[in-house]
């Protein structure tokens, strides 16, 4: 697998970036037994990134549960659900700053309407 550069993320995207690849870390290594990731898991980590770089909420992006928009294709959506499920109670232990940043802080955040595309001439 070719790994691709990645995207520079700033402010809110920054944090999600952040908190996403946490989550694989943890589950890789509950799950898989590895101190680093897996090409599965580092497979779902690129993907995640692609998606994140191309989220056309931007900086207002809401958390996942309360997105409106379904950005992954369905297998992959399968795959980060499932890491979510294994590592998401485990982050307060792991990651607490950044559990208590998505539980408390983004997803009390309003969903905001999806922007509109611009007509192009």
């Amino acid at each position: 697998m070719q790994l691709q550069e990645q995207p520079a993320f700033t402010g809110r995207l920054a944090r999600e970036h952040e908190l996403v690849q946490a989550m694989i870390a943890v589950h890789c290594r509950d799950a898989h037994g590895s101190r680093t990731l897996c090409a599965s898991c580092a497979e779902i980590a690129e993907y995640a990134d692609q998606r994140l770089a191309r989220c056309p909420f931007g900086a207002e992006k809401p958390t996942c549960a309360k997105c409106s928009v379904h950005c992954y294709r369905r297998d992959m959506r399968e795959r980060v659900r499932e890491v979510m499920r294994s590592s998401g109670p485990k982050m307060l232990v792991h990651h607490p700053w950044l559990a208590f940043l998505h539980e408390v802080v983004d997803s009390r955040r309003p969903t905001p309407e999806l922007p509109r595309k611009r007509a192009t001439s």
